[in-house]
């Protein structure tokens, strides 16, 4: 199923993990996104070289993110030997079913795991009225909407989504199946 009609960013239209944050690569290609476009190969290293080590974490802990994901329901820790490589060779690339989107979480009624990366983005899209989900906040850093399969979780970064949070995380999307 096609998400594009709402979302903006990057990756496959046909995702079936989307993970939500609040800003774009300051580079001016990505200045006026409209849609979701895929990669392509080598893409991630010129956005990480452009815009620092913040952004070579937010795809270093996604990629993290989809090989930790439970295997029963998800293939991608399959799809490469090890995250890095298919960090480099697939995510956020077409057919990977993955996107990372920055426009507001659009709900539909599909199977997607949907997961807003930090909580006070989360909090500024229910307080901006552009997130209805019903959450229920497990302590400050968490928070799932299980029949919408919705997780809030810390930022991508390693000091806020460290390896035991990202096992956590992992933990809540098996809660949503």
């Amino acid at each position: 199923m096609s998400h594009s009609a709402h979302n903006i960013g990057f990756g496959d239209t046909s995702f079936t993990v989307a993970v939500y944050i609040e800003n774009v690569p300051p580079m001016p290609q990505y200045n006026h996104l409209s849609d979701v476009s895929a990669l392509s190969n080598g893409q991630i290293d010129t956005i990480n070289q452009a815009c620092g080590n913040g952004w070579r974490k937010v795809f270093n802990v996604y990629a993290k993110v989809l090989f930790a994901l439970p295997s029963e329901h998800y293939q991608f820790a399959k799809l490469a030997p090890t995250w890095q490589q298919y960090r480099d060779s697939q995510l956020l690339q077409s057919d990977s079913q993955t996107a990372l989107l920055f426009s507001p979480v659009a709900l539909t009624n599909n199977s997607s795991l949907h997961i807003i990366a930090g909580r006070t983005y989360a909090k500024a899209l229910i307080n901006q009225g552009l997130l209805t989900a019903q959450l229920d906040w497990l302590d400050d850093e968490f928070a799932i909407d299980k029949t919408n399969k919705l997780i809030v979780c810390p930022y991508f970064d390693y000091r806020q989504l460290s390896n035991i949070k990202i096992a956590r995380l992992s933990q809540l999307v098996a809660e949503c199946f």
